[in-house]
């Protein structure tokens, strides 16, 4: 089974403003709450340690990313890939009546059981975790 979700923000702030957000992988992952530990490993590469609470799962996960595609100020893809699973992740930002649109849209593979149910639960609140970081980074 496969986990999609696609949710969109709206921010009152310049789409180059939100962008200094989401173009920033770091800032990315430390928004997400089961990303324990973040290090850069190369120009468009990073390893995220994740420790995801399901059942015989007691340790972190490296998931090596990647940015695949990187359009400054609109958007940014990435794809993290594991042994748990593969996640897929995509940033769109319009201008938006003075503002800025995000439509953000993840997709998540597990390979072990438990990954896509603990996703299918949990993504919504992740990805409130990614607007909340955004909306204090822009002081709003």
């Amino acid at each position: 089974m496969t986990v999609r979700v696609e949710r969109v923000f709206e921010f009152a702030a310049p789409p180059e403003a939100v962008w200094e957000f989401i173009a920033d992988p770091e800032r990315r992952a430390r928004s997400i709450s089961v990303v324990e530990e973040y290090e850069v490993t190369g120009a468009d590469t990073a390893t995220w340690h994740v420790r995801l609470p399901i059942p015989r799962m007691n340790k972190t996960i490296a998931v090596e990313t990647e940015e695949l595609r990187h359009d400054e100020p609109r958007y940014v893809k990435f794809i993290g890939r594991s042994k748990a699973m593969r996640v897929q992740g995509e940033h769109t930002l319009e201008p938006n009546n003075g503002g800025t649109q995000l439509t953000n849209r993840f997709v998540v593979d597990g390979k072990i059981p438990g990954v896509e149910r603990y996703f299918k639960k949990q993504l919504d609140g992740e990805l409130e975790n990614l607007e909340a970081a955004i909306r204090r980074d822009l002081d709003l």
